[in-house]
Parts: structure tokens; C-alpha cells; sequence
């Protein structure tokens, strides 16, 4: 059963084609990895599962009723505090106001943030931090598809560690259908259900995680 499938894909910036012919299944309930050289399309099959963007040719098929996106920039509103910034993403949802807050709050808690610096302004927060409230923003809407592109890529190694243990923890517990865009190998180790290279734009592989990166190394 797939959460998410792109047949025959196609998009291109101007006249430079990103993305030709690609197909690929995203097993519901899993982490799916995507990795790749720079410019072979990673973000731009991101944005196109978002629907933030419409392909050039082929199709993108949704099985999921509620998505959302943790990118590398957090992108919080600087005006509204970590947890107004969570609440907000909670506006569309039939909650009630202390509802909302009590959701945001057990998120930003899971994500790792204190509770002392839930009423924190984002400019008040380390980069770590606001990645956090990005991460809780995304969850709390209990999302069926969660669509990362590097949401970790500018953080120190250990915070890495432990934000991705964290998310692969919350993915299990929610159950939900993770696509999740790194370049780093050992991030991929440790979240892959499936790997996916992608190469000029297509799929290269797929397969298990340590199979693939082993062979890529001999």
C-alpha cells in the first residue's frame, strides 16, 4: 500500500530539466530517504509531494488527508511566540482555543523544547530550538504524510542525533508516512525504511539503506 507515488514525473526550471520520467512508490507507514547529488532534484520532488509546485508532465497521486513540511529554514513567524507559532498551525483544525494550546504545548514538550521557553519569540531561540518548534509545528497537526527536506542540515552533530532520534520515535508512535530528503549518510542509516538515489533526475536505486550505501562505497 502506498501513501504517496509519482508516475512519470517530469519538471524543469526554464529550459533545465530537474526531473525526467522519475517513478517511485512511498510505502505507507515508513520512512522513505531520498538522497542525491546537488541539483539532481531532491527538494524540487519534495515541493512537488507538497504541491507547492506543479509537475511539467506525469502525475502525483496523494493517498493522505492531512500533510505537512519541516524544511531546513524553520520559517516561524517572528511576531508570535514558539507556541503561538505551533497554535497557529492548529487554526484549521476543529479545536478549541485551550485545546489548541494544550496541543501545542505537548508537542514543543516532545520536540524537546522546556516549557520555560515556550512563551520565547523566535529570535529569543538558538537555531536548534526554532528547528524544534518547526518540528512540533509539523507534528501536531497529526499529519499522515510528513515531508522533511533537510531539517537538520545546519545543526550540530549531536543535535542531529538527537532530533532525528526524535522524530523517528514520534513517526512510530503516530504511524504516519515520512518522506525525508538528507545528504548525510548516517542520518540515512538510522531513519530508512527505503532509500531512493536519485541521479539526473531519476531513480537511480532503491533498497535498504545499508546495502545501498555500502555498495556506493566499494
Amino acid at each position: 500500500m502506498t501513501a504517496l507515488s509519482f508516475h512519470n514525473l517530469g519538471f524543469s526550471y526554464g529550459t533545465a530539466p530537474i526531473l525526467t520520467g522519475l517513478d517511485l512508490q512511498i510505502p505507507t507507514g515508513e520512512i522513505t530517504v531520498i538522497m542525491g547529488a546537488s541539483g539532481c532534484g531532491k527538494t524540487t520532488l519534495i515541493n512537488l509531494a507538497a504541491g507547492l509546485l506543479t509537475p511539467d508532465q506525469g502525475r502525483v497521486e496523494r493517498q493522505v488527508t492531512r500533510l505537512a513540511v519541516v524544511f531546513q529554514d524553520p520559517a516561524l513567524l517572528p511576531w508570535r511566540s514558539a507556541i503561538e507559532n505551533v497554535g497557529f498551525a492548529l487554526a484549521g483544525l476543529r479545536l478549541s482555543r485551550a485545546e489548541q494550546q494544550a496541543r501545542a504545548a505537548q508537542y514543543l514538550v516532545e520536540a524537546g523544547l522546556a516549557p520555560a521557553d515556550h512563551d520565547k519569540y523566535p529570535g529569543q531561540l538558538s537555531g536548534g530550538m526554532r528547528q524544534r518548534v518547526a518540528l512540533a509545528r509539523a507534528l501536531a497537526v497529526e499529519p499522515d504524510l510528513l515531508l522533511c527536506d533537510e531539517p537538520f542540515a545546519a545543526l550540530d552533530h549531536d543535535l542531529r542525533a538527537e532530533l532525528r532520534s526524535k522524530l523517528k520515535a514520534l513517526h512510530q508512535r503516530a504511524g504516519m508516512t515520512t518522506l525525508f530528503v538528507t545528504h548525510d549518510r548516517e542520518e540515512a542509516l538510522e531513519l530508512a525504511d527505503q532509500l531512493v538515489l536519485l541521479d539526473q533526475g531519476k531513480v537511480a536505486q532503491v533498497g535498504a539503506a545499508g546495502e545501498l550505501l555500502a555498495s556506493a562505497t566499494e
